[in-house]
Formats: structure tokens, sequence, C-alpha cells
């Protein structure tokens, strides 16, 4: 019987949240994410219960959400364990989509290799988690996956060159998994891995003297434009004085996404269509797109910033009902928290170079305030961290972990369909 809503555990599906963790290639683009499913309920870690019900809870939930609204066109990696891999509700994840990610708990038996096998004859694909060293079960599985995760925080230091030496293989790809500085990405590129995973990517690297670039600079100042209320008229006239912009929204007014009935050609005309409310929302995911092309949706920054602003807005709207300004603050917050890293400068000299209310500069610089509040919720389940602090995090927001796994896949889904027209 196929796995859906109603079949599974309601105590444990009224819990959930969604950890959605970037994988990138050497060229710093996306190419896949790690879908966790993690329990929300006090206790001491944020994890699920190690037996059947638990996982057939987890694939049903994956299998349920529609892979293309929820990773795009990436691949998704989804967790399974001895219970998983044996279960026949496993062929109901689309294996086009998904790489079955073997956890470090799992035994290599012959019950299981030959699952493997099977499951990789019906077109499944295979990962290897947390691989440290060379373990007998590690040397089994390794033939039969496409992707070795190598946990390098749980490495002995200096032994990863070693470990990275023996596992190299050309029917393989390495995965370095929880990479949080440049230098730690550094290091496993020059030992040969291909995928990268962790938010080295989302650190603001300082770099003294750094300047805001002129077109960065131009849409700032078409940002405070309409946050100082300017005439329709003065917008036009800025957006004109960029090329670069004025090519940018005239393809963008001109996509499904806009929805126009016939084609916009002038400037006036595409700011009257989008409104003010879009086109402020419009320039804030533009300042993350650097060269104004399609393949800028792969950009790992654009696709981290925009989910924390739409996820911000349905929170306010959740919370706020009927508040729309407060949504639209919201919005603004979640595009605004990484644009240190965007700049690299800092976030005090980016709140210098457009003007923003006091609520949001509190809760870009301190995380003060019910928006700083949310901002750190959301950044707490990028990296997955304790389920005991994310449920006290929650209680404060009077938000239930039910509501946040609904307000996480409206955002998910409406940041994929939205910057495909960026």
């Amino acid at each position: 019987m196929m796995m859906t809503s109603s079949t599974v555990p309601s105590k444990l599906a009224d819990n959930f949240f969604l950890a959605r963790q970037p994988i990138l290639n050497r060229g710093q683009r996306l190419v896949a994410y790690e879908l966790l499913f993690r329990d929300a309920r006090l206790r001491n870690e944020a994890t699920i219960t190690d037996d059947a019900e638990a996982t057939a809870t987890v694939i049903a939930h994956a299998s349920e959400l529609g892979m293309e609204h929820v990773v795009g066109d990436q691949m998704a990696f989804v967790n399974v364990d001895a219970i998983g891999l044996m279960s026949d509700f496993i062929r109901f994840l689309p294996n086009d989509k998904v790489i079955l990610e073997i956890l470090e708990t799992v035994k290599a038996t012959p019950e299981v290799l030959d699952r493997i096998r099977e499951l990789k004859q019906a077109g499944f694909k295979f990962a290897l988690d947390d691989v440290i060293g060379q373990s007998e079960d590690v040397q089994k599985f390794q033939p039969l996956c496409d992707v070795i995760k190598v946990d390098i925080k749980e490495m002995h230091p200096g032994t990863l060159p070693a470990l990275a030496r023996v596992l190299k293989n050309p029917k393989q790809k390495l995965l370095a998994e929880k990479v949080e500085t440049m230098e730690e990405f550094q290091q496993c590129m020059e030992l040969g891995f291909e995928y990268f995973q962790g938010y080295y990517f989302a650190r603001p690297v300082i770099l003294s003297g750094k300047k805001i670039s002129p077109s960065q600079r131009s849409v700032l100042h078409l940002l405070d434009l309409l946050n100082t209320e300017a005439s329709s008229h003065e917008i036009e006239r800025s957006v004109k004085h960029d090329a670069l912009i004025t090519l940018n929204l005239l393809r963008l007014v001109n996509t499904p996404a806009v929805g126009a009935r016939y084609r916009i050609n002038s400037v006036g005309h595409a700011l009257m269509v989008l409104g003010r409310r879009q086109l402020k929302r419009w320039l804030q995911i533009l300042l993350y797109v650097k060269g104004g092309g399609a393949q800028e949706f792969t950009s790992p920054l654009l696709q981290l910033a925009t989910t924390r602003g739409k996820t911000m807005e349905l929170m306010v709207e959740h919370l706020r009902p009927g508040q729309r300004v407060s949504a639209d603050i919201g919005f603004t917050v979640g595009v605004m928290s990484l644009m240190d890293t965007l700049f690299s400068i800092h976030m005090r000299d980016v709140l210098e170079s457009v003007n923003v209310l006091d609520e949001v500069r509190a809760a870009l610089l301190h995380r003060s305030g019910d928006y700083g509040s949310m901002l750190s919720l959301i950044e707490h389940i990028e990296r997955n961290r304790d389920g005991k602090l994310l449920a006290q995090m929650l209680h404060q927001l009077e938000l239930t972990p039910a509501e946040l796994y609904a307000i996480q896949l409206a955002a998910i889904e409406w940041v994929t369909d939205y910057t495909r027209g960026v």
C-alpha cells in the first residue's frame, strides 16, 4: 500500500520540521539538497526514534512532498536506515530525483548488500554517510555507492589527506560534509573532493577596504527610493540609468511568474504592472544575481536568502494576520541577512548604504526583537541543531512544529517558482 498522509502516524507527522542542507560542486553551484526530517518535540536532540514507524514516516514525508517543489532541478539526498532499506515503501521515492544515503548505523550484512544491489537495478543511486575511516562495513558498501560522504569534523587532525587518497575512485564521487570555513573548503578542493556540504559559503569573509560595486549600489539606491516613498517618475528615471537593471526588469515582467497578457517593452509600463511591493522584493533578490543569467538559480546564496525571506514573511503572516507591512518587513530581514556575505563587508556597513527601520537594523545586527527571534529560528533549522532549543524557540514564537513545517514547504515551493523568473 502506498504511504499517504492519512497512513503516516499523526503523533509523529505533527512534530516534524525540515532541514534542507545545500550540496555544492567545485564551481560553487547548487547540485543537491540533503533533506533531513527531524522531530521538534522537547528532547535532548533533534532526532526521531530509530524504529520502523519513524522510518516509514520519514520516507512517507519525502515521497509526498513532490521533489521538484522541494529541490527544484537539483537532486535530493534522503537518509535511510536498515529498516528503510528493507521496506517495500522505499520504492515510492522517485529514483530519478533521490540519492539514498546509507546511515552509518547500517551494517553491511549479506541481506542489506543484496537489497542495495536490487534497488540499484531499479534505478536508485546511493551515498555512504559519515565515513571517517576504512572500516569493514565501509569497504563492503563502497563499491555499491555513487557518493562517499566524509565527515571532516570527526576526523583526527592530519588524517583527512590519507583517507581521501584511499577513498578516491573514478566510480565514486567524494563529498566533504560539515565544511564550515573557506579554509576547510580549500583543503578539500585540493584533496580532490567533488561535492561540499556545510555553511562555509554563507559565512561573511570581510575584506578590508572592500566597496559595494556600482551595479549593486544602483539597486540599493532604488531600494532607498522605495523606502522613502519617492515618486514613480523618480523611480523610473533611476531604473533607466542602469542598463542591467532595465534589462532584467523587462525580462522579469515578461515571464509567466508575473502573468502579463502581452509583451511589455517600456520601463514605465513594467513598473506599473509589477507594482512597488513586487519591485522592492525583486530588487532585494536581484542583488544576489551577479551574472543575470538563468544559471544564477543554482547560486546557493540566492537560494538561502530568498528562502529565509519568504519563510519569515509567511511566519509573520501566520503570527500577525492581515499585517501586510509587517510581513514585508519580515521578507526584508530574511533577504538582507546574508548581505554581509554577499558584499564581503560588515553588516553595519551594509546598513549605512540603505535606509532601514530600527527593528530591521536590530534584527540584522543583534538578532533582537520579534524579527530577530524568527531569523535565529531559521538559522537554527538550517544547521539542524539542538532540538530542545528549537522546541523552546517555537514555544516563544507561539508556533507549533506542524505550523512551521507547513510554512517551510510553502516558502520552498515559492522560491523554486519565483527565482526561476529572476
